[in-house]
């Protein structure tokens, strides 16, 4: 592991309570410089979002760390993520999980992270160009959704694509501010809990913003 990756999980994770031993395992693994514009490379390790293109970022390594964590991720779970962006949450989540359906409405964006997760050995990831809000019923149900833009309320297509004990991290509130909310999905019905503020691009969709 490189310093500054050393330092991001020691400073940024371990120190703001991140516990989970194969999220921290994860994030000590994948470069996230490699999942960065060139031009930003130099940045990667710091704790902030950086620009990807498309008007989109890549998240900050503590939040990304923070949902990680509150899915509660076991390696045998299929996972459903929504919005790939450069595809760093993406190759975590394959380190973690069994299965990764990974989706994103910017073809430009979905097709370099498909060619970069591909490069770089995550071949069982599918990523899959659509409307996010809506989900995706061929591979469902999932046992963890993982919302990586913010949602105006909670999508019912990503409720009904739960398992049940399935569990679904993402932001919802409006454009600016959001809070990052936890849900469980029950044979009784679903429960939620907020978690932390947060602030993400907004979700687009028929089940999210419109443009």
């Amino acid at each position: 592991m490189n310093l500054q990756r050393q330092l991001m999980v020691e400073r940024q994770l371990k120190a703001r309570g991140i516990f989970d031993e194969r999220v921290l395992g994860a994030m000590s693994k994948v470069a996230r410089e490699d999942f960065v514009v060139p031009e930003l490379r130099d940045h990667a390790y710091e704790d902030r979002p950086l620009a990807i293109g498309c008007s989109q970022t890549i998240s900050q390594p503590y939040i990304v760390a923070s949902m990680l964590q509150a899915a509660q991720l076991r390696p045998e779970d299929r996972v459903l993520e929504l919005g790939t962006g450069s595809g760093y949450q993406t190759a975590l989540l394959a380190e973690i999980v069994q299965s990764v359906v990974s989706m994103e409405r910017h073809v430009e964006l979905a097709n370099i992270a498909r060619e970069r997760l591909v490069r770089l050995g995550y071949v069982s990831v599918a990523v899959v160009v659509g409307d996010g809000t809506l989900g995706y019923p061929p591979s469902a149900p999932y046992n963890a959704i993982l919302v990586s833009a913010a949602a105006p309320y909670i999508p019912q297509p990503l409720v009904d694509q739960l398992a049940i004990g399935g569990r679904m991290v993402l932001p919802v509130g409006n454009r600016e501010l959001q809070d990052l909310v936890f849900l469980r999905k029950d044979e009784d019905g679903v429960r939620q809990v907020r978690l932390d503020g947060c602030a993400f691009v907004p979700l687009i969709g028929e089940a999210g913003f419109r443009d």
